[in-house]
């Protein structure tokens, strides 16, 4: 007999919209903070999410006005080994396998949007990188507060947030633990956009809707050069072959259709409304 599961809500999914996926963290009593068994429903509503031939775009965010605070250091304090509950972990070839919070390790092969209410600290600001795009309410904070207490950044931290913000700027985070409210965040680059308490999930969403409407494998195909860019490319001219490679197989595809519909006159001086 299968044991009862005591928080089968603390990860929710659900498609408001056809073709866009919301992921939310949903244990208040912690502020969202994460323990194993959340990690892993994450983890797995992430791949569903990445499977799902439908689903094009994801809003990963918090419920009960809080992103995520962390990993839940009352785990820690019971079980210090954080990889010892987590299945399947190679640290020679962790790149797809669940992190201590979860999805962290994977590269998610789609789009997705964090929508960022609250704290966001510690492992909520590495979960909160795994996005695309961050939209991050007025009053929201960002910060490595697990500095405190002599738990490192396990879940790409030191990895993503370098690529996001620069090297001066994360060690700036990493090493003092401060708190980064919105404004700073939008400036540093670690937000892309800063709205009013309570709009993040509503903002992501209009966001998400528009990408809907753009020809779907040249955005992902751009998308993909940039983190290949970013994180897996040796050289220059490795970075740019694989752009051009993956860009033209694109143009062919959807690229020639698109500039017909440009030649018939959609699109002009920068019009978004007649895709």
């Amino acid at each position: 007999m299968a044991a009862r599961d005591p928080e089968p809500e603390a990860v929710q999914v659900s498609h408001p919209v056809p073709g866009i996926t919301v992921i939310a963290i949903n244990r208040a009593h912690r502020h969202n903070a994460v323990n194993t068994a959340t990690a892993l429903k994450l983890y797995q509503a992430f791949i569903d999410f990445e499977n799902d031939p439908a689903a094009r775009v994801a809003i990963f965010h918090g419920q009960n006005g809080t992103f995520c605070a962390g990993y839940d250091l009352h785990t820690v304090s019971e079980s210090p080994t954080l990889s010892a509950p987590i299945p399947n972990t190679d640290p020679n070839d962790a790149s797809r396998t669940p992190g201590p919070m979860g999805p962290s390790r994977l590269q998610i092969k789609k789009p997705v949007i964090s929508a960022v209410a609250g704290w966001a600290v510690a492992g909520g600001t590495e979960l909160s990188l795994i996005g695309d795009i961050r939209v991050v309410e007025e009053d929201a904070h960002f910060g490595i507060f697990c500095r405190r207490w002599g738990v490192p950044l396990l879940d790409g931290g030191t990895v993503r947030l370098r690529a996001i913000v620069g090297l001066g700027r994360a060690l700036d985070m990493i090493l003092t633990g401060r708190p980064i409210g919105a404004q700073e965040a939008l400036a540093m680059g670690l937000a892309n956009r800063v709205v009013p308490k309570g709009k993040a999930v509503h903002a992501a969403l209009e966001i998400a809707q528009q990408l809907l409407k753009f020809p779907y494998e040249c955005m992902k195909a751009d998308r993909d050069s940039c983190y290949n860019a970013t994180y897996n490319a040796r050289s220059l001219e490795e970075a740019l072959k694989f752009e051009f490679v993956g860009g033209l197989d694109c143009l062919r595809r959807e690229g020639v259709a698109g500039a017909g519909r440009f030649s018939g006159g959609a699109g002009r001086s920068g019009d978004f409304s007649k895709l």
